[in-house]
């Protein structure tokens, strides 16, 4: 580590060539690493502030100690320095500023006239072609109409790159995906793809469940079709009264005519209209925040809770509470400000921010965000009214969820403590990795790695290990299904490249405890990898269930000793229980995900020589992909386009276990 006067003559040196403009700077340790990003009008002017040791708190002063070497970017402006800045501290992580932990974007619900099976599957962000994916109506009861016409629904994750109307965000999945199941009952749209739309020869089970009107066998006209499509649009664009009113008009006068069934329709339109607004965390009557997002924070001991509240055309769509990691001694408007900028590179801002504290950088944030989104961005501190009775909502929340916080981990500290001693670990335990893994006779073979600390489970560390099969059933060597060789598989990757990355990473990544889902075997094989990596400052447990598999009964294994066991109403049994099964659920949800995946996967795709064309042209003459590779070889050889070579090699392929 470099001595602070060196850190200050790197400094001090870059100085002399800095201009006076807009920019961003970045220090860097010897190692390369960024060790912090920050913006200024004048870069000159800002940087000769790290070199005034004794106006620095501590946290800058062990910045400028470690201080290896300067990099700058200049801007036009100090509203694009702001952006760029927001950008590369998500991208490098630096430890010395404020850092928001977060990769995930928000739900939206999509209404749009073309809907695809990976859109529907995925919510894949990139751009189709309809023309190529819709496919020509087989049902004359549509009339030969496209399916284009008949707008549908559907929930959507990622860029908004597809055609279509957005509405959202939505905190979380759980509410788009209610929010949908009520639009579906209230509007009857369509939410299958293309494919499926024009296939139909009958109804479909959402018909039965009345959350469908069945477009694709002609029950609607599709001019009553688009009236649907209207209202659908009315509501989510904020007009839910007009609507309801609508339908209430609707359902009177069918009372009136007779029609009871067109009456009772109606009548559950309405409850499912109703459902949505009953579901709303806050009374947002006479709000007037069309387009607004309401960020609190909250600050205890040096730690903060940032709140936010998505309202979106009158109505709450939820919130999410974050946790962004910085120095004890950064002030709530600090956190605030780094938090925002950071919340909204990735992210589409409202034109309207309602925020808890005075921001040092108010005005330039707002015309950051406003550079970005090319229209106006306001950043304002309620005073009086509904809007500052939201606002004290979410500071509320934010305080609540940060005392949670703070209780749970206290009471992970104490645990990890008590599990230290058990386990006689000379130093505290920071970090606990579990490992599990996943598969069906071998196939579709996963391992997962779960982490664990202080403040509870650490998803972002969280890590999944493919095991790549091949036709003989082998995995790099070991038979697939064999647990012992994934475990050791899945250890010597993981710690290879943590030994390579550990210098690097100051030893923030390692290990304190790990734990083992097995016994005796599985404990020697873990053991094993790390002693054949030198690796000796780790201890390994194995946890097992007891000779029933009961819960309560688990066996813990440690070298050269013989088993034992917890009492029943320990913490500390419940604590590792729940890692354990923590583990098992990611383990499984992950070789799920894969076997679902390859669903979809044609098996011709793995045969080496078959591209596009040939793929094609066996599709066309057998008619599938299955049937190829249960043809023959004077079929094969058969097939325009398929040499005789090409249709030795397919059959080997499928056939050499046969």
């Amino acid at each position: 580590m470099n001595q602070p006067n060196s850190g200050i003559e790197v400094i001090k040196k870059a100085i002399q060539t800095l201009p006076t403009s807009a920019g961003v700077y970045r220090m860097c340790n010897s190692s390369g690493d960024v060790l912090y990003v920050g913006k200024a009008r004048n870069l000159k002017r800002r940087v000769n502030s790290y070199t005034q040791l004794d106006r620095l708190p501590l946290r800058l002063q062990r910045m400028v100690a470690q201080t290896d070497s300067l990099e700058i970017v200049t801007t036009h402006t100090e509203a694009e320095a702001l952006l760029l800045e927001s950008n590369l501290i998500k991208r490098f992580a630096p430890y010395f500023n404020v850092l928001l932990r977060d990769d995930k974007s928000f739900p939206y619900i999509l209404l749009t006239n073309h809907l695809n099976r990976k859109l529907l599957l995925t919510g894949d962000s990139k751009k189709t072609n309809p023309s190529k994916n819709a496919q020509s109506p087989k049902n004359p009861a549509k009339k030969g109409e496209n399916p284009e016409e008949w707008m549908g629904i559907t929930k959507y994750r990622g860029t908004r790159s597809n055609r279509g109307e957005y509405f959202g965000p939505f905190a979380s999945p759980g509410a788009v995906n209610s929010t949908l199941n009520a639009l579906e009952r209230a509007f009857l749209l369509r939410s299958c793809s293309d494919s499926v739309f024009t296939g139909r020869t009958r109804p479909c089970l959402k018909y039965q469940l009345k959350r469908c009107s069945a477009p694709c066998v002609g029950l609607i006209s599709l001019e009553d079709y688009k009236k649907l499509t209207q209202q659908a649009r009315e509501f989510l664009g904020g007009k839910s009264r007009s609507v309801q009113e609508k339908i209430a008009n609707e359902m009177h006068k069918a009372s009136q005519n007779l029609e009871y069934e067109a009456a009772g329709q109606a009548r559950d339109r309405i409850r499912a209209l109703t459902q949505i607004q009953a579901h709303q965390d806050i009374n947002v009557e006479n709000l007037n925040l069309p387009e607004a997002d309401v960020i609190a924070a909250h600050q205890i001991n040096g730690q903060t809770c940032i709140q936010v509240f998505f309202f979106r055309m009158g109505r709450n769509y939820g919130n999410r509470a974050y946790f962004p990691r910085h120095d004890k001694s950064l002030a709530t408007s600090e956190v605030l400000t780094a938090f925002i900028g950071q919340f909204y590179a990735d992210k589409t801002p409202p034109r309207l921010i309602l925020v808890s504290q005075q921001l040092p950088e108010s005005a330039v944030l707002s015309a950051a965000l406003s550079v970005k989104e090319n229209y106006k961005v306001q950043i304002v501190i309620p005073k009086r009214g509904t809007r500052k009775k939201v606002l004290q909502h979410a500071i509320d929340n934010a305080r609540d969820a940060l005392e949670r916080r703070l209780a749970e981990k206290i009471t992970n500290e104490e645990l990890l403590k008590k599990a230290a001693h058990l386990f006689k670990l000379e130093t505290p335990i920071k970090r606990i990795e579990v490992y599990d893994n996943s598969h069906v006779s071998g196939q579709y073979a996963v391992g997962a790695m779960i982490v664990a600390g202080p403040n509870g489970f650490v998803k972002g560390a969280y890590r999944k290990f493919n095991m790549k099969d091949d036709r003989n059933n082998k995995i790099d060597g070991y038979t697939a299904g064999d647990d012992l060789g994934m475990m050791n598989e899945m250890l010597t990757r993981r710690f290879s490249r943590a030994l390579k990355e550990k210098g690097k990473n100051s030893y923030t990544d390692w290990p304190s405890l790990i734990l083992i889902d097995g016994g005796r075997t599985q404990l020697n094989t873990a053991n094993n990898v790390l002693k054949s990596l030198g690796i000796k400052d780790i201890k390994v447990v194995g946890i097992a269930k007891g000779p029933e598999r009961n819960s309560g009964k688990e066996q813990f294994f440690l070298p050269e000793k013989e088993p034992f066991q917890l009492p029943q109403n320990d913490g500390l049994l419940y604590y590792f229980q729940r890692l354990r099964d923590e583990a098992h659920r990611f383990a499984i949800s992950t070789h799920r995900a894969k076997r679902s995946k390859s669903i979809y996967k044609n098996p011709l795709d793995d045969v080496v020589g078959i591209g596009a064309k040939r793929k094609k042209a066996l599709l066309l003459h057998f008619g599938s992909a299955r049937a190829v590779t249960r043809a023959g070889l004077a079929d094969l050889e058969g097939v325009s386009g398929i040499s005789k070579s090409m249709a030795k090699n397919i059959y080997y392929y499928f056939n050499a276990n046969s």
